[in-house]
Formats: structure tokens, C-alpha cells, sequence
């Protein structure tokens, strides 16, 4: 059942596919181009890969393989599930272009698989690309999910992002000129924003052409600049408490256009990695919580 609040993912999907879909994680070996010199070293100063993805896309098999071995796991539950051959980790718009569409194209070859969901940064796309990606995919949904993480400039430099909010803009608007579908992915609490900031990334958000947006709260990550800097004691950020958590996402809700949806709002990195925050909570418990906080809000039902 949908909830009365904020359009979710799922039925967002559903005006796209007929049954249900489930994304299968993919590693395809793509590097990132904050980290191997093109741009700058040394990634974003948050960033551990192995924090968000899943041991079923670990790199080895083939394409072909992995999405095999992620339809067998879940096709025993559910026989007639289609899929979503999803390119996360890393930047997955950079290399040779040719063996990025080769790459698509085979994924998308693999029987059940009914569309792609390509994970990479905003500035790592162009018109051209995106005209490719389409043609690529012949008519079934592709998915371009970029990530944003904030809207302000000093917060995206603190971070080393090594991009500016006004490629998120301009990548999002050329996403949707190409008729492809579009995603923006923000992190919350990071080092030097305050509340009202992270509302005005929601308010620019929504002048967009956005279809999809994940939220999640910041975490700090063993073996990540970010908590070099955290165990030293050289930054500073909100340290939510799950209480201020959905406090906050109550009014990202309010604010955010309704025709957006919403795919997530927290992440959960393995207990080994994680250094803060330590809620104890598995995802669907927070948004049980979340629901709950909302249903004694004031926003209207919609």
C-alpha cells in the first residue's frame, strides 16, 4: 500500500514496468575520476566503496554472470520477478565509450532484465553519451542517477567532491532532454551544513526535472579521510540522533515537490565500517518510525 504522505519509490516504478522489478548490483570494474587522476586523488573524502556495495556485485564473473547469480537468488521467491541491471559502485559513465555502451547493451541482453539503472556523477556525462544511452537501450526504461550530495558549492569542496552544483543542473536538464529518466542522490549532516542549508538543496531540487531523489544521513566510514579528520577532531557536523533524523526528513517531506519520489532516507553501511551514527536501527524500522512521526505531523494527506 502506498502511503498518504510522499509518492515512493515502488509506485514510481510501477507507472514504468507491469509486475514487479528488483535491481541486481553490478560492479563492472569502472573507476572514479576523482580518484585516478582525471579530475583529482583520492576520492571524496566520505567515500568507501565497500560501504554500499553489495557482496553480490563483487568484480570477477562476468556481466552475464552476475546477473545470473542475482536472478537465481531471488527468482526461487518470486518466479515471475523482471529485473534492473544496476551500475553503482564507482563512476559508471567513465571509461571508453564504446565499452560502456557494450557494457549496457549485454546487460540488458540478459533475459528478465528489463532496464538499467546507471549510477555516476554529474559531470561525467555529455549530450552525446546520454543520445547513445538511450539508443542503447531500445525502448526500455534507463535510469540516470547521479550523485548530487549537496546543492551548496563550499559544502561540495569541503568534501573534495572536485565538482559544483552547476553540474548537477546541467546534467540533470540534458538527462531529460535525451528522454531519459533521472535520479539525484543527496547525503544529510555533511561537515559545515546546517539545517537550513540542506532545505535549500530541497528547494533547488525541486526546480529541477527530477523524477527520483535517495536521501541518506551522513556516516562516517573506517578507513575514509572523513574519519581521519573525525577522530582528530578537524571537522564539525550535526550529529543526528534518529529523533533529529526524522524530525528532519517530517520537513523535507512538507517541502519536496510531490510528484518526486522518494527511494530512500537512510543507509545502513556494515557494522564493521561504521563509526557513527550507531542507531541500532535496520532501514525499514526507520521508516516505520518515520511513518509514525508523520502520521501525527501536520502535513495534509495526499
Amino acid at each position: 500500500m502506498n502511503n498518504p504522505w510522499y509518492r515512493d519509490y515502488a509506485e514510481w516504478l510501477s507507472t514504468l514496468f507491469v509486475g514487479k522489478v528488483q535491481k541486481i548490483t553490478v560492479d563492472a570494474g569502472f573507476s572514479c575520476p576523482n580518484r585516478d587522476g582525471t579530475i583529482g586523488r583520492g576520492g571524496c573524502s566520505y567515500c568507501n566503496n565497500a560501504s554500499f556495495s553489495p557482496d553480490t556485485a563483487a568484480a570477477g564473473a562476468d556481466i552475464e554472470a552476475r546477473l545470473e547469480a542475482g536472478k537465481r537468488f531471488f527468482s526461487s521467491k518470486y518466479p515471475q520477478m523482471r529485473y534492473l541491471a544496476y551500475f553503482q559502485s564507482y563512476t559508471n559513465t567513465h571509461g571508453p565509450r564504446a565499452r560502456l555502451l557494450d557494457l549496457y547493451r549485454r546487460a540488458l541482453d540478459v533475459d528478465g532484465v528489463a532496464g538499467l539503472i546507471i549510477g555516476t556523477r554529474p559531470d561525467c556525462v555529455d549530450e552525446s553519451l546520454l543520445s547513445d544511452i538511450r539508443a542503447v537501450g531500445g525502448g526500455k526504461p534507463v535510469i540516470m542517477e547521479y550523485g548530487a550530495e549537496s546543492s551548496h558549492d563550499s559544502t561540495l569542496e569541503s568534501v573534495n567532491r572536485c565538482h559544483g552544483w552547476a553540474d548537477t543542473v546541467r546534467a540533470v536538464e540534458m538527462t531529460a532532454d535525451a528522454g531519459l529518466h533521472c535520479g539525484l542522490h543527496f547525503i544529510l549532516g555533511l561537515p559545515g551544513e546546517t539545517r537550513r542549508m540542506m532545505l535549500q538543496t530541497v528547494d533547488r531540487l525541486n526546480q529541477l526535472p527530477v523524477e527520483t531523489v535517495k536521501f541518506h544521513q551522513l556516516q562516517i566510514i573506517r578507513g575514509t579521510r572523513l574519519a581521519s579528520q573525525y577522530e582528530k577532531g578537524e571537522t564539525d557536523f550535526i550529529r543526528f540522533t534518529p529523533e533529529s533524523y526524522i524530525d528532519l526528513c517530517v520537513e523535507i517531506i512538507g517541502r519536496l515537490r510531490h510528484d518526486i519520489a522518494i527511494e530512500r532516507f537512510v543507509s545502513q553501511s556494515p557494522a564493521e565500517l561504521l563509526i557513527e551514527p550507531r542507531w541500532g536501527l535496520k532501514n525499514y524500522q526507520f521508516v516505520n518510525l518515520l511513518h509514525k512521526a508523520l502520521a501525527t505531523s501536520s502535513l495534509s494527506t495526499r
